[in-house]
């Protein structure tokens, strides 16, 4: 739904992340444009270069250029670690609500797929009834997001124990993604999975908390043996990642610019939540927020008897507004709303979607 409409529509309110980050931007964070003009455009180093993957290592304690794997976007990092592990047959756990790549990916290589409910109820803590039952010692992978898309939820350091303490206990890989990571509004910044366990593989990328989607870039962190399949296969699939982009990475993931983007990313988001706060809040009850710790959409509950679907379809024909349903990420009776634009774009979209919502909240009859 996204790619079909998000281009097209006036207001595309499906986003994830923030507003991109500029190439004058980078230039001041010390990107060599100049430099860049006289770069033969060859392939570049299919697993990325020795450059960036030292500086992606030093993220991560204990990790090595062996331990890392760079992609193109968090996205092929996520589709290469289930390719290199799963076969016909092998089980996967995921949380609901969730990104749903990896819902859809086990389909196409046969592999079964359980699922357990991340509760609102109680944080967004996970059904560990569900959870027992989605993770059995025939589990090969569990996925789970961390900040959480979509409610922006992050895990209690509890939570995290158990989760790798269970998949320890069924010789289960745990696929972390954590492309959220630093994209909190407020406290400490999420723990990272990595080093927890040797059962960990963390997938993260500039697209989110870095708000540089264009240039493509993630990247997996794991074992040397996952890493060493996962450049295989990625060989057989975009070959490497784009040569400009290994060079924009070099320069945002260092330890002064990552800090730099971070807080450009909470900076946008401290200032356009009380804007989708207002709005819900002038609906009288019709709609309730789902807080966001992190991240930037957030989960915006109505009360009205329509499916998420339909409704979304109909903000989209008649207020050329594109939301995405809850229905699409595994739960049904909610919109996730994107505020990491201008204000002045989200306060449009957000009154062309309340045009629809407030005509719902009335039993109006949808335009012909």
């Amino acid at each position: 739904m996204q790619s079909t409409w998000e281009n097209v529509v006036a207001f595309d309110l499906s986003e994830s992340g923030v507003r991109p980050v500029s190439l004058r931007e980078l230039t001041k964070l010390g990107f060599d444009l100049e430099a860049a003009l006289d770069l033969p455009l060859g392939y570049s180093q299919s697993n990325g270069t020795i450059p960036l993957r030292e500086r992606l290592a030093a993220i991560y304690p204990g990790a090595t250029v062996d331990h890392i794997e760079v992609t193109n976007g968090t996205s092929e990092a996520n589709y290469l670690v289930a390719l290199a592990l799963l076969q016909p047959g092998d089980e996967v756990a995921m949380e609901i609500p969730n990104y749903m790549q990896l819902w859809g990916i086990p389909h196409s290589l046969q592999a079964p797929l359980r699922t357990f409910r991340l509760r609102p109820e109680a944080g967004w803590e996970p059904d560990w009834d569900e959870f027992e039952r989605a993770v059995t010692p025939k589990t090969r992978l569990l996925y789970l997001s961390n900040p959480n898309n979509p409610s922006g939820a992050i895990l209690s350091a509890s939570a995290m124990e158990r989760v790798v303490r269970r998949c320890e206990q069924t010789g289960t890989i745990l696929l972390a993604d954590e492309v959220y990571l630093g994209t909190e509004l407020e406290g400490e910044r999420t723990k990272s999975f990595w080093g927890m366990s040797p059962q960990v593989v963390v997938t993260s990328g500039l697209s989110k908390a870095y708000g540089i989607p264009g240039v493509r870039i993630g990247w997996i962190v794991g074992p040397p043996s996952l890493i060493e399949t996962c450049w295989s296969q990625h060989d057989y699939l975009t070959i490497c990642p784009n040569k400009l982009s290994d060079l924009v990475a070099r320069v945002a993931v260092t330890a002064e610019n990552r800090e730099y983007l971070y807080a450009r990313t909470r900076s946008i988001l401290r200032a356009n939540l009380p804007l989708l706060r207002d709005w819900v809040a002038s609906f009288g009850g019709l709609l309730e927020l789902n807080e966001p710790r992190a991240g930037a959409m957030a989960l915006v509950r109505y009360h009205a008897d329509v499916p998420s679907r339909e409704l979304c379809e109909r903000i989209r024909v008649e207020q050329s507004t594109l939301v995405v349903p809850g229905a699409h990420v595994g739960l049904e009776g909610y919109l996730r709303i994107w505020y990491g634009g201008a204000p002045e774009y989200l306060r449009e979209g957000l009154r062309r979607v309340g045009v629809v919502l407030s005509e719902v909240s009335r039993g109006a009859v949808p335009k012909v």
